[in-house]
């Protein structure tokens, strides 16, 4: 309860400290590396704690021109919000080569919004103002386009083939999917019908992607992002179709029960581990698990 407190108040305080929203604010607490927290741009990418890797991954990505003749006159139609996280290794990499693709297109700049989102368990995933509330921000980064302000498409974590090449498919025809498909379609289920129509298309979920999802990772974040969003009951239900997709898989158990276990129902979670200790009776993870929760 202590942690649970001091938290809260911490959030409070980052919240307070950043409700003017003046761009590339960082935050430096308790000797942890920096980190740059709600709208952001290429200065504060460029700044002293940031330009290392910047800098050098936008030099080392060559933009494919070809692709850029065809793409530069269609780009400005569009408004894009990118979503990052100074803290991640998928951002490190891929935004200063979005960057170059954009600056390569002349993007014109104030058609670009840069939001930097926290990595911290009291704030894991979210910006002090949550411009990313309601829109799936489960994996950074994100970047998202807009025309005539309503999402056309989006690229999560990176590029199925190129930024070049996916922008194009974007602006063109736009038959693109984005990576973590599952996630999306979950969303939309949820957006569209609900937790009870996400729990009557669950079996129907389960036969689709079977297979087709690349690691339990996929639906254990997104049901993270739904835990820290007091989505508690929708989390719940995602780590149930996990079990499902990944039965082999030990963590996918743990993070059903621990869940059940934080929002009340112990028993339950009790019963989810123990079935999974039978199917795993070496798993002292498991075993550690069943008795945190037991003693609660």
């Amino acid at each position: 309860m202590k942690t649970t407190i001091t938290s809260i108040i911490i959030t409070l305080i980052i919240s307070f400290q950043l409700q003017s929203q003046t761009l590339n604010q960082e935050i430096t607490k308790d000797g942890a590396s920096p980190f740059l927290l709600g709208k952001i741009d290429k200065n504060g990418l460029t700044s002293e704690n940031y330009n290392s890797w910047f800098t050098k991954n936008y030099n080392d990505y060559n933009v494919d021109e070809s692709i850029i003749q065809l793409l530069e006159p269609k780009l400005k139609a569009y408004h894009i919000t990118l979503f990052m996280g100074t803290w991640c290794g998928d951002s490190k990499l891929e935004v200063p080569r979005l960057y170059k693709v954009l600056e390569a297109c002349n993007f014109p700049t104030d058609q670009l919004t840069v939001v930097a989102l926290s990595s911290k368990p009291y704030m894991y995933k979210q910006s002090p103002n949550h411009e990313e509330a309601g829109l799936n921000i489960h994996r950074v980064p994100t970047v998202i386009f807009y025309k005539n302000r309503k999402e056309v498409n989006r690229i999560v974590e990176h590029p199925v083939e190129t930024f070049e090449k996916d922008i194009l498919n974007i602006v063109t025809t736009n038959d693109y999917e984005s990576n973590y498909q599952i996630v999306s379609q979950i969303d939309h289920i949820l957006k569209n019908d609900g937790l009870n129509g996400l729990k009557k298309k669950s079996k129907t979920l389960v036969k689709r992607f079977d297979g087709k999802v690349s690691s339990m990772f996929e639906l254990n974040t997104y049901g993270r992002i739904l835990y820290g969003s007091n989505k508690s009951d929708e989390a719940i239900v995602v780590f149930k179709l996990n079990t499902k997709l990944f039965p082999d898989q030990p963590r996918t158990y743990m993070s059903l029960a621990n869940t059940l276990g934080f929002f009340g129902d112990s028993k339950q979670g009790i019963e989810v581990l123990e079935k999974a200790i039978k199917l795993f009776p070496e798993n002292q993870d498991l075993k550690d698990n069943l008795k945190a929760l037991q003693s609660i």
